[in-house]
């Protein structure tokens, strides 16, 4: 596959890089992990079907990029919606991948985390039945006995007698005690979208595939609200490739700056 920049009409394989995001500065700055989020979109902005149901549209280079992303963080982070959906180890398939890992001073597997406030989550499902790394589940009260018990065999529970997750408080707990310091947040809309109002993602990695899926029913990187977000939010292209079809974005997410009164 051939990449070529944004600039270039006749191909020279070159891509475009503004800036390199200082994530473990700006980690350190914050107080919590730096959150870099990966996803998949059609060129209309559509993300899966309406039915939500996984769709393989993206090339094996896409699903190289996605685990590769997960390889450079500590952690890998999921909604329990599309863990659910897509039924994955989140693992990391490549032997290199992992070899480059420890050479780094990581350990082979990043941390698996889950997010859901409900925590209906089935104990049965692809994440569980390994032991590359530890699971730690952030959710709520909610949870029902049951679910609670059986997932204590399998996973490390964070439960809050909120009705919803802290996000914030999350990301401090996995900085505070697992010394998370850089988390890879692979969807879905919801959380994503979740995260993106409190200012939590600071890089955004995203790959446009050609097609067209149109619908209104059909989530966008923010899911399915009618509801526009509370503040725009600026993003700031630092690289740019296209390889085959396919063009690979990163932006880096530009946070407001707060007032003191």
């Amino acid at each position: 596959m051939k990449s070529r920049s944004r600039n270039s009409a006749v191909g020279d394989g070159a891509s475009v890089t503004k800036k390199k995001p200082g994530s473990r500065r700006l980690s350190l700055q914050k107080k919590r992990p730096f959150v870099s989020a990966t996803f998949a979109m059609t060129v209309d902005g559509k993300i899966t079907t309406r039915n939500f149901t996984p769709v393989d549209f993206t090339s094996r280079e896409d699903k190289l990029h996605l685990f590769r992303q997960r390889a450079m963080a500590d952690a890998v982070l999921v909604g329990h919606s599309t863990l659910k959906q897509d039924n994955v180890r989140l693992g990391l398939p490549q032997a290199d991948l992992r070899k480059a890992r420890v050479k780094r001073g990581q350990t082979s597997y990043p941390i698996r985390i889950i997010v859901s406030n409900e925590g209906k989550i089935d104990n049965r499902l692809n994440i569980f039945q390994s032991e590359i790394s530890p699971v730690i589940i952030f959710s709520t009260r909610q949870m029902p006995a049951k679910y609670q018990q059986a997932l204590r065999e399998k996973a490390t529970l964070h439960l809050t007698r909120a009705e919803h997750v802290d996000l914030r408080g999350m990301l401090r707990t996995l900085r505070d005690k697992y010394k998370v310091r850089t988390i890879a947040c692979e969807g879905g809309p919801t959380l994503f979208r979740a995260l993106l109002k409190r200012g939590l993602i600071d890089q955004l990695n995203l790959t446009i595939a050609p097609y067209l899926f149109g619908g209104a029913k059909a989530p966008t990187l923010t899911g399915l609200s009618r509801e526009f977000l509370p503040a725009s939010v600026h993003c700031s292209l630092i690289d740019m490739r296209v390889v085959g079809e396919e063009c690979f974005l990163t932006y880096r997410i530009k946070h407001r700056r707060r007032h003191s009164k």
